[in-house]
């Protein structure tokens, strides 16, 4: 397993950890939500773009 595969996956498994604190956040709703909840969104969309960038620098690479 190369570099950028260990990152590929340290990046999905972020954006599935983010994902769930998110969900379960909003679910339960109160303060917490109120105050983190697009946050915690906002981080997942940043996190699932890196992966994304990341299995494209992968494909790349496997390429060449």
């Amino acid at each position: 397993m190369t570099f950028v595969n260990a990152l590929v996956i340290a990046a999905v498994l972020g954006t599935l950890a983010a994902l769930v604190l998110g969900l379960v956040t909003m679910a339960r709703g109160g303060e917490f939500n109120a105050r983190y909840g697009n946050r915690l969104m906002r981080l997942r969309v940043l996190i699932q773009g890196l992966a994304v960038v990341m299995l494209l620098i992968a494909m790349v690479l496997s390429i060449g």
